[in-house]
């Protein structure tokens, strides 16, 4: 818990990033009982189904309001919290150095995005009901237990049950937690039974229920789906090879570590792309043939990490796959798998070396270099800018860091650096179209003169309506104010009275009024000013 604390240190004095403002900042539904409601039971009103989560943000808005320092503190607990209950779980295992994998898992820097990001508040809480889920579980069905009667142990499976639809509320990664305690039942019984498979059905049934509706949530309420998802069988087969690949190697040496990472170019036509997935295979069937030689331990401890990464291993469609393939905070649960399972042989190792000085090496070495890492990785997390420039300054061709460093610095009047971080944006991706959109608005509603261009704002914005097929209010907008800046009122008028109907089918009220406003102004012959 105070490891934990002191490495995270810097994000007390951090404030909200990216996508905070839906999640916290101007979520409407923090503000009342109404909202509240919402959270529960209307699927739609988020942008995710996990009710757990902003019922968590909801209690802390009306705490301290939207002062950044409790939520950070809360990730922080929570995190640590996390840790604890995962060293309980894995002594209950009997695994060699129980808690030393826990610390390392708490202060490894591979875990900084789920826990230095409010957003990410999803992994870290749903983590402490998965492990805890998990630690009920084992109470009610010991591991390496063959046959003990249970009468007196039922209220703990209830209470696993309880715990498991907590963690899914929060993050539905956990369905994986029945086949992970599965996997813990065959390591050390050696073989399962009926006994052992029929008490998981109902995690399994539930697990995959709400998995499937977050499935359907990302693609049809979320949006992923399109160009950047089109990825046929034998891709996203390259991509889980891959991925598996990239993680190991970001657990064994985290450097660097990229808020968005470069997306890759996924082609199965490419002979070495095949080496990643077969690899994979390569590994977790040698760990098999040499399960009676070394044991099982390797083999769960591998196919933990690549089961409970599925989910972000290509094979359904996530939202940020539309600009990297992989990022830190998918790995946050996985990575015990590979953490315990090192940090058991480096135990095994001391044990038969008797050497068990290597042990107090291997943390005294490991834990401080890991924790450094983790309090300087922390920085970046400090406010948006410093998270953009960051980022660029680690992927110089990231579109999507790019753009959103243009709309920071737009919100703060410095419109001439917007529009040049918006131009390398559309240089890196033409078809990104929300800076399409942001740079159209920019020339043609800027305060200053010298930066507006009507000429040059009414193509980008008709590139971005033609994107989106004319179905996003906001860059219809766009376009009609672009019109009315180049002199084309009668474009702007029929624009935005588009803008308007489209508005009123979205039931999007802010829009609709705004958009009207527009529309009187452009038949009055007037182009659409920001003031400031």
């Amino acid at each position: 818990m105070v490891a934990t604390f002191l490495v995270y240190l810097p994000v007390w004095h951090a404030g909200f990033i990216w996508d905070d403002d839906a999640y916290v900042t101007e979520n409407a539904t923090l503000r009342s009982l109404a909202g509240l409601w919402q959270m529960w039971f209307n699927v739609n009103a988020l942008p995710q189904y996990y009710p757990l989560v902003h019922t968590t943000y909801w209690l802390e808005y009306h705490l301290w309001g939207l002062q950044p320092l409790g939520y950070h503190l809360d990730n922080v607990l929570l995190h640590a919290l996390a840790a604890i209950l995962l060293g309980c779980v894995l002594k209950r295992l009997q695994l060699p150095g129980a808690w030393l994998a826990a610390a390392i898992f708490a202060v490894h820097p591979v875990q900084v995005e789920s826990v230095a990001w409010v957003t990410e508040r999803k992994n870290v809480l749903s983590a402490v009901f998965y492990f805890a889920a998990a630690l009920a579980y084992l109470r009610f069905h010991p591991p390496g237990e063959v046959e003990v009667s249970r009468q007196r142990r039922w209220h703990f499976y209830f209470w696993s049950l309880a715990l498991f639809a907590a963690a899914l509320l929060s993050k539905t990664v956990t369905c994986s937690l029945p086949a992970a305690l599965l996997l813990a039942r065959w390591w050390k019984k050696r073989r399962l039974a009926a006994r052992d498979i029929l008490p998981l059905l109902p995690l399994f049934v539930v697990g995959a229920a709400l998995g499937l509706l977050t499935a359907w949530l990302e693609k049809y309420h979320v949006g992923a789906q399109g160009p950047d998802w089109s990825l046929t069988i034998a891709d996203r087969c390259l991509l889980a090879g891959r991925a598996l690949w990239f993680y190991a190697g970001k657990l064994a040496w985290p450097a660097p570590l990229i808020f968005i990472y470069p997306r890759w170019q996924i082609n199965s036509g490419l002979w070495w792309q095949w080496i990643f997935p077969a690899a994979a295979v390569g590994v977790m069937a040698g760990l098999w043939w040499l399960r009676d030689r070394i044991g099982r331990g390797p083999l769960v401890g591998v196919l933990f990490f690549a089961g409970t990464l599925g989910p972000a291993l290509g094979f359904i469609n996530l939202y940020p796959m539309r600009y990297s393939l992989v990022s830190d905070h998918f790995v946050y649960v996985s990575s015990l798998g590979l953490i315990a399972l090192i940090t058991a042989l480096v135990v095994r190792t001391a044990e038969r070396l008797r050497m068990q000085e290597l042990v107090y090496g291997f943390a005294v070495v490991v834990l401080p270099v890991l924790g450094i890492l983790t309090w300087r990785q922390c920085g970046m997390y400090t406010n948006l800018e410093t998270l953009w420039r960051t980022t660029i300054a680690r992927n110089p061709n990231c579109w999507m860091a790019q753009s959103n460093l243009g709309n920071w610095l737009l919100d703060r009047g410095k419109q001439a650096e917007a529009e040049m971080h918006y131009h390398e944006a559309l240089r890196l991706n033409p078809d990104f179209t929300d800076a399409l959109n942001n740079l159209a608005w920019l020339l043609a509603t800027c305060p200053d003169a010298s930066v507006r261009n009507g000429a040059r704002a009414v193509p980008l914005a008709e590139h971005a309506c033609v994107l989106t097929e004319y179905k996003q209010t906001i860059y219809v907008g766009t376009l009609a104010a672009a019109y009315a800046e180049a002199g084309r009122f009668d474009d702007a008028i029929a624009t935005a009275e588009k803008a308007v109907r489209l508005a009123e089918q979205n039931h999007e009220l802010e829009l609709l009024q705004k958009n009207r406003e527009l529309l009187e102004l452009y038949r009055a012959h007037r182009a659409y000013h920001e003031t400031g």
